[in-house]
């Protein structure tokens, strides 16, 4: 691996300390910035946009601030549809690419003070079109965890049944749940502490289906020797579950439930549970942003949408919506 300039581990730095930005989003900094400073510095150089290969090999070590007073608005511009043109980045990504570049001059800026100006400032980011996310109605719902419930061979049935009504009710993220210790649970098992983004806890609540998961599955960890006694959820080497073997487990039992066609993640679990919550009518949007554990309630919305597409669904449905009237007068 290429090393990195100081400029960017000075900002990675400052993301992961400072800001407390989770080191796999400081990582996807590193890259996208590292991609950007070797299109500039190849191009620079001569390198044609088409090249990506030579782009990519471009050593960008001695990159420094004197490099980056260099750096227009026009040079990013041209930077943002390489990356579309010949990278084949969708809006979405090309958006994070922006906010990648802009915040990191911005910290040369705001921050340091070695950089008089931000070219990225004035760049408009790419429109970029939120798709719904996609869910698991109750009855797949039902289907996933009787395909669990009925893997009487398996000795982690109960701790894979945990897992998933987990998902399906609380709607946490897979890093939260893996990381969840017996110290976080509620001594009556009303609530357990989640570390979500940034290192943030809040509490999540456990209802009675939670609740009778959990009593079911503890007992059985005994199954395996266990490595990690704080760990609520071990694998069956006895430590702490891996993000791999929780995604591993939820697309097996997906596909026994027959619903591998679908597509499905971990990550819809977590939209399946605050679509359900919402759709009930009985859960404040407000109240959803806190439970999935949102910073912005505009993150939240997109659950709003759903049932703004499900009443339009719906009136398409109506046995009388393509009744019309056939004879006309003329006019």
């Amino acid at each position: 691996m290429q090393k990195l300039p100081n400029v960017i581990t000075q900002f990675s730095a400052y993301k992961q300390l400072i800001q407390n930005r989770s080191p796999k989003t400081v990582e996807q900094y590193e890259i996208d910035l590292a991609l950007f400073l070797k299109y500039v510095k190849a191009v620079e150089n001569g390198v044609r946009e088409s090249d990506t290969e030579k782009i990519d090999e471009t050593d960008i070590s001695d990159v420094d601030i004197e490099f980056l007073s260099k750096i227009t608005p026009d040079v990013i511009m041209s930077f943002l549809m390489y990356a579309a043109r010949y990278r084949g980045n969708k809006s979405s990504v090309t958006a994070r690419k922006l906010s990648a570049i802009r915040s990191f001059f911005r910290y040369y800026t705001v921050n340091k003070h070695l950089l008089s100006d931000n070219p990225a400032k004035d760049i408009d980011s790419p429109s970029v079109k939120r798709a719904l996310p996609k869910y698991l109605t109750v009855d797949e719902c039902m289907s996933l965890l009787s395909a669990i419930e009925s893997d009487t061979e398996s000795k982690f049935r109960e701790r894979d049944f945990a897992i998933v009504t987990l998902f399906l009710n609380c709607g946490m993220r897979l890093s939260e749940l893996v990381g969840i210790s017996f110290a976080d649970i509620d001594p009556d098992m009303r609530s357990l502490k989640v570390t979500g983004k940034g290192s943030k806890n809040r509490i999540v609540y456990l209802n009675e289906a939670c609740q009778s998961a959990l009593k079911n599955y503890i007992p059985t960890r005994a199954r395996v020797e266990i490595h990690d006694k704080n760990a609520l959820f071990i694998s069956r080497l006895g430590d702490r579950i891996s993000i791999k073997t929780v995604q591993w487990m939820v697309e097996k039992y997906l596909k026994r439930a027959g619903l591998g066609y679908r597509k499905f993640s971990v990550h819809k679990l977590r939209h399946t549970a605050a679509t359900l919550m919402y759709q009930s009518g009985q859960v404040d949007i407000r109240v959803l942003k806190d439970i999935l554990g949102h910073e912005q309630l505009n993150t939240t919305q997109i659950y709003t949408h759903i049932s703004n597409t499900q009443m339009e669904e719906a009136m398409r449905a109506n046995p009388l919506s393509d009744v019309t009237l056939k004879n006309k007068e003329n006019n």
